[in-house]
């Protein structure tokens, strides 16, 4: 499949949905959805391409741009849970292995890349994640099993709670506490645990990368 045209038809075609739900799924028009399927528009921004794969286990990248693998290799989400109503969306909950390389790609996580989902309200960026807390060192104000939502589009402020990355390629979470400016110009910072057990991280000290800030933290208060 070479164009978007042809990409909509066999979405539409394999999970025969309509023009007026492909656009409610997408969160655009049925005017949008029309160009996509009969004009000239050549692909789709990430997020209605992400939210169409959360829907029909097609990969958002082919979606969007025809390239890599045509299926996610999941089902899809409506076949074994309930389809996020108007204004929520799908989150995936990632590793924190995955989480430390998110400034190095090219395409946002899809639901399915994730080892569960979250749903939400439409309202982070397509690049936003969920993290599940590990550990005890941000005790007690997050616990083992808590899951914080994570945006890479938005910039921490002082005080913020971030993930951030590691010399290990991977994910740690913390609170963000800048401390000055380095002799090189760049900005100091700490990451900093609220269980007084742990050590603070500085990035004079280590290579740090502030991955995401968290925008939303979620708690189970009992499991089966």
């Amino acid at each position: 499949m070479t164009t978007l045209q042809d990409r909509i038809a066999k979405l539409m075609a394999e999970t025969g949905k309509t023009v007026g739900e492909i656009a409610s799924i997408a969160g655009v028009s049925s005017s949008a959805v029309t160009q996509w399927k009969d004009g000239p528009t050549k692909s789709l921004k990430t997020a209605p391409a992400t939210k169409l794969a959360a829907a029909t286990g097609f990969s958002a990248m082919w979606i969007a741009t025809g390239s890599g693998p045509e299926k996610s290799g999941i089902r899809p989400f409506d076949v074994n849970v309930k389809p996020a109503p108007p204004g929520m969306r799908v989150y995936p909950v990632i590793s924190k292995i995955q989480a430390g390389m998110v400034k190095e790609m090219n395409c946002p996580y899809e639901p399915g890349d994730g080892f569960a989902v979250e749903f939400g309200e439409d309202d982070a960026s397509p690049w936003a994640f969920y993290l599940e807390i590990e550990g005890d060192s941000m005790l007690p104000e997050f616990r083992p099993g808590d899951r914080v939502l994570i945006d890479p589009e938005v910039p921490p402020r002082p005080g913020d709670f971030v993930a951030a990355r590691n010399t290990k390629q991977e994910s740690t979470f913390k609170k963000y506490r800048v401390r000055g400016i380095g002799e090189a110009g760049q900005e100091v910072f700490e990451l900093v645990p609220l269980n007084d057990d742990y050590p603070i991280l500085r990035s004079d000290e280590q290579h740090l990368t502030v991955i995401g800030t968290m925008l939303e933290h979620r708690r189970k208060f009992r499991r089966k």
